[in-house]
């Protein structure tokens, strides 16, 4: 049986998808129907535009939401290489330039940073950070950086350096031999406690678990409202918004209880939260109470899980590599001795450093970086109009084997030899970069140290028999079944 389809029918249908195409600010030109040229073979004296790009060819509405999110990072692997440092891929309506060499992500990061503001995937999060330094913009984010960075310098982390370590050996001590254990949970919580002390000199000890799954619920939400084509507002009550405003009442009622407590008692116990309380610009004026809620939720949540999830996958890579597990353990028995590790002894454990270092390359927990162009301008030759982003992954550039050899390797010794000063700038870029570079990179860096050393010379976590430990990259990059493991004690 044949069937005959009305030729107004057919018309009808591409007048509407040209409609939506237009609406949404794309023509069947400029996406996906290009071919790729070659930074090498590009005529220098002809300027590069869009339209020299290939990407990826997507759904004529969808464009390539679907590939992106069934995988995100195999899709940038898979795109990478296939067109190189840059491609377009369009997730829905949003035009997306994908950057991944270092040259370019520097233009985009430091030289033309002001052309950018965060992508819009980020600006989907006020409900939860509100107007903090990761979400805020112009003036007022350079502002509100200029009043929190005090409590950043060296001298002032430092102080948290003996209260990290005394954390962690709490929770060891609850820790036996042939125990099995989700590090992922117990990094989780012990991080959120310590980052709770270091804030606001509190012990959130009996509420970790509570705010774990709160935060848990507030990732999920950022991948689902990411993977949809159309944004729907955090007040529609959805079943997803339902559930992340559940999660942000739950923070905001330890954050604010927190904060309340300050106010009322007028102590200074020489935290976080007091430096930001008393924090003033040249004018004299300070933070609201309502900037200090925002601040203090961005760092209460960006603090415990960037180093979280750093621990949970040394612990997976370390079960993995009993020979660089040997090696570092030679390392703290002989510079620590059995001893509890302190902030002096950082620059004697440049082994426990690399390791660290090293995670960070292969498991960035920020494993892409998004920037929407507020100025027309041009990265690695290519005109970037108002309204696009751009996208850089660490992922990516992090794997690249033109700047790590043998780059899916894990093998701390590389930068043993001022690898990092050979390399370009960013090819390794863990915490960002440009203006604005995470505010809390030293803190995490020696956090992360200074709790894999204590853990380390007490125990070994090796892999459970069950353990599922797959990448998930939500605002951070997890391990989605987290990581399982059997302890084994250790001695000295």
């Amino acid at each position: 049986m044949s069937v005959t389809i009305p030729a107004t029918w057919v018309s009808n249908r591409i007048r509407l998808e040209e409609t939506i195409l237009v609406g949404c600010g794309l023509d069947r030109l400029d996406y996906g129907t290009t071919c790729h040229v070659s930074a090498s073979h590009r005529d220098s004296s002809m300027p590069a535009t869009l339209d020299r790009l290939a990407g990826p060819k997507g759904h004529w509405l969808r464009g390539n939401l679907s590939q992106f999110v069934a995988g995100r990072l195999g899709f940038l692997e898979e795109n990478f290489q296939k067109y190189g440092d840059a491609f377009l891929i369009r997730l829905g309506p949003k035009r997306i330039l994908v950057v991944s060499h270092p040259d370019l992500v520097e233009e985009v990061l430091v030289t033309k940073n002001r052309c950018f503001i965060k992508h819009f995937a980020l600006r989907r999060t006020k409900l939860t950070l509100g107007n903090g330094l990761l979400t805020s913009e112009g003036d007022f984010w350079r502002r509100q950086r200029k009043l929190a960075q005090p409590a950043f310098h060296r001298e002032k982390i430092a102080q948290h350096a003996a209260m990290m370590v005394a954390y962690t050996e709490r929770m060891l001590s609850s820790w036996r031999d042939g125990q099995a254990r989700d590090a992922q949970d117990d990094m989780m919580q012990l991080t959120l406690e310590i980052v709770a002390k270091a804030l606001f000199d509190a012990e959130v000890q009996g509420e970790s678990a509570r705010a774990s799954v709160a935060m848990n619920t507030v990732m999920a939400a950022f991948t689902a409202r990411v993977g949809k084509m159309i944004h729907v507002p955090e007040w529609i009550p959805t079943p997803v918004n339902l559930r992340l405003q559940r999660a942000v009442r739950q923070l905001d009622e330890i954050v604010f209880r927190m904060i309340s407590d300050r106010r009322r008692t007028g102590e200074d116990p020489g935290d976080l939260l007091s430096m930001l309380l008393n924090a003033q610009d040249e004018d004299g004026g300070g933070m609201t109470d309502r900037q200090l809620r925002d601040e203090v939720m961005t760092l209460f949540m960006a603090g415990h899980e960037t180093t979280a999830n750093t621990l949970a996958w040394i612990w997976y890579l370390l079960a993995g590599h009993p020979e660089v597990e040997a090696k570092l353990h030679e390392e703290l028995d002989r510079v620590l001795g059995g001893r509890s590790p302190t902030m002096d002894d950082l620059p004697n454990l440049p082994y426990t450093d690399q390791v660290v270092t090293e995670t960070l390359r292969l498991y960035s927990t920020v494993w892409l970086i998004g920037r929407e162009a507020v100025e027309a301008c041009t990265i690695g030759g290519h005109a970037v109009p108002v309204g696009w982003t751009v996208y850089m992954s660490q992922w990516i550039v992090h794997r690249d084997p033109r700047w790590f050899d043998d780059p899916l390797s894990f093998r701390p010794e590389r930068w043993s030899d001022g690898l990092m000063k050979r390399i370009p700038r960013y090819a390794y870029f863990p915490f960002g970069g440009g203006p604005r570079l995470c505010i809390g990179n030293n803190f995490a860096l020696m956090e992360t140290a200074l709790l894999l050393a204590t853990i380390a010379q007490r125990f070994r976590l090796q892999l459970a028999p069950d353990a599922n430990v797959v990448p998930l990259p939500t605002m951070t990059l997890r391990p989605e079944f987290g990581v399982r493991v059997v302890l084994q004690g250790r001695s000295s």
